[in-house]
């Protein structure tokens, strides 16, 4: 409805204003005149005309008007000043017919364009297809965390509470790395199948297998068991860490995608924290380490029952029925359901049956320009080959810079630095696990708004001073444990800041969409491999090099490691997944 504008002459003294009769003005429609005869000059309006229908219909619209006072204009002067009618606000009044949308929200259209664009869900719902997964990555850090405090309980005379505690560095190297080469060995297998599972039963899967090498490792009765044990349980580590983000990523609305996966890093952080607080709590007892390494059992079960309970991801239902591996109708209602599920809408509701259709079309699209799924060496080709060398890269570096085996080996390290009680290394190893929550949780917030290039350069910088200053504790500054302590803190903190977090999310964006799955089923094996290849080896090289010497080598690929960031990982912050494939890659 068109605007009517008043220019109104200045204000006098509210002493001085004429107030009219209200039976001046009976009707309604002329109600925004009483506000006219506030001004003395003004004269009184006339009557008003007969109530007639034209009239009625005027004053239910006029009913709504709303006036606003034009900032184009100066205040309203005092009753001192002249008045003019140039100086005057102009009172500009909009009515508006009852019923229509308000000022303060948007038109009907506009409203509908945002929740096309954003998918709508409840935070409850969404958590829970989040969590369920992320115990997988949680019992993953456990492990670490856990195998710190025992790998000191078996070796002790008094607290092993066997007569095979006298182990050799290549025994102890088994054991401390055994879940990481079931890990290796639990990617490969994840290969061929993961696509047949579907990633929840690999979740279920992999829970499965987490409660069996627990208990097994927990009751073995000597040590070819308990190597048997710690496989078993890797192998659960290699499905859980493939289909968690998968999981995770497939079912999240999108405006979160990238917030929950980067949090399933914290998760791992958690679990590494509460290795390290029930190593504490059981360092001092007898057989304290099959405690440790069977606590894991209760969680895998919580694991498997959640994911029992969830949904299929609907884009792999999808996928399935796109591949022909059963009827569209059927896999496409499934899907329907599922979606529903995850976002706490009911079953079938139109809002989850549009945005499956609209899945469909893009996986179809997609799936028609690639006529077949990219081979195994078409990732050693092209854009895919830039993108290994850019992701394997860095997952690589991830290792052979000293991460497992400081990790690992913490409890150890701190033993050597100067604390010699077994339960003074458990308890700084706490701390050490509540730093590196911290700092993850610190690099989670700032990913987005520094980017990835400025974490990766700073972190990585300071895992080379760190390494440097651990060496030069273990040549020249013995007497100084704090030196230790403080390199140790360094290291973990530049860590998570840099190598921890901000690897996988690169190896997650940088394949292009061809051969993403297999690019990324190969960076998960360069991971595991050179994990588990530096953690056995680190005790032996130990042993023939010294500590001191073995982190001067770390801290030398480290610097290594630095100049590959430099001069060959991009910047992808604020780049959608399209636009990284067609201008860094090509």
């Amino acid at each position: 409805m068109a605007s009517l504008r008043l220019l109104l002459p200045s204000s006098p003294s509210p002493s001085k204003r004429y107030r009219p009769s209200a039976s001046l003005f009976p009707s309604p429609t002329f109600s925004f005149l009483r506000r006219r005869r506030h001004f003395r000059h003004l004269p009184p309006p006339p009557p008003p005309p007969p109530t007639t229908t034209t009239t009625t219909t005027k004053t239910a619209k006029m009913e709504s008007c709303s006036f606003q006072i034009s900032q184009a204009a100066p205040l309203l002067p005092s009753s001192s000043s002249s008045s003019s009618s140039s100086s005057a606000p102009r009172l500009r009044v909009r009515s508006q017919a009852q019923g229509e949308y308000s000022s303060h929200s948007p038109p009907p259209d506009t409203a509908g364009d945002a929740a096309d664009r954003q998918e709508s869900f409840n935070w409850p719902s969404v958590l829970l297809p989040f969590l369920f997964p992320a115990l997988g990555g949680l019992l993953f850090g456990y492990d670490i965390g856990a195998t710190s405090g025992a790998s000191i309980s078996l070796q002790s005379a008094d607290l092993s509470g066997t007569n095979w505690f006298n182990l050799s560095a290549v025994q102890l190297g088994l054991v401390v790395s055994g879940s990481l080469y079931g890990a290796l060995a639990g990617s490969i297998i994840a290969y061929p199948i993961a696509d047949f599972l579907g990633r929840r039963m690999e979740l279920i899967t992999a829970s499965a297998l987490y409660i069996t090498g627990g208990l097994i490792t927990g009751y073995a009765p000597n040590l070819a068991v308990l190597i048997i044990g710690r496989l078993i349980y890797g192998i659960g580590i290699g499905l859980a860490m493939h289909g968690a983000p998968l999981y995770i990523a497939e079912t999240s609305p999108s405006q979160i995608r990238g917030t929950l996966i980067s949090l399933k890093e914290l998760f791992i952080v958690l679990g590494i924290l509460l290795g390290y607080l029930v190593g504490s709590a059981q360092i001092n007892v007898i057989g304290g380490w099959r405690y440790m390494y069977s606590f894991s059992a209760p969680i895998a079960v919580i694991m498997g029952l959640g994911m029992w309970v969830l949904p299929p991801s609907p884009r792999w239902l999808l996928f399935r029925a796109v591949q022909g591996k059963g009827p569209l109708a059927e896999y496409k209602e499934r899907a329907i359901n599922a979606l529903a599920k995850l976002r706490g809408r009911p079953a079938g509701d139109k809002i989850s049956e549009r945005e499956i259709d609209d899945t469909l079309v893009s996986l179809k699209s997609a799936y028609a320009e690639q006529e077949q799924e990219g081979s195994f060496w078409e990732v050693f080709e092209g854009a895919s080959l830039k993108a290994f060398i850019i992701g394997g890269g860095l997952v690589l570096f991830q290792q052979i810079t000293g991460q497992p085996s400081v990790l690992y080996y913490a409890a150890s390290i701190l033993q050597s630095a100067g604390f010699s009680a077994a339960s003074d290394a458990a308890r700084v190893a706490v701390v050490i696990g509540l730093f590196k929550l911290v700092m993850t949780g610190i690099a989670v917030l700032k990913v987005d708004s520094l980017g990835r290039r400025p974490l990766l350069i700073g972190g990585v910088g300071g895992i080379v001073v760190s390494l440097f200053l651990l060496a030069a504790y273990y040549k020249i500054l013995a007497g100084f444990p704090l030196v230790a302590v403080g390199a140790l803190l360094l290291y973990v903190g530049s860590y998570q800041v840099s190598f921890g977090p901000i690897s996988w999310l690169m190896v997650s964006e940088i394949f292009p969409l061809r051969t993403r799955g297999r690019g990324i089923s190969l960076a998960v094996l360069v991971n595991f491999g050179s994990n588990a290849l530096v953690t056995f080896a680190f005790s032996p090289l130990k042993e023939l090099l010294g500590p001191d010497n073995i982190f001067l080598l770390f801290g030398g690929i480290a610097l290594l490691s630095l100049l590959f960031v430099l001069f060959k990982v991009p910047e992808t912050k604020g780049l959608s997944l399209e636009e990284i494939e067609s201008k860094i890659l090509k």
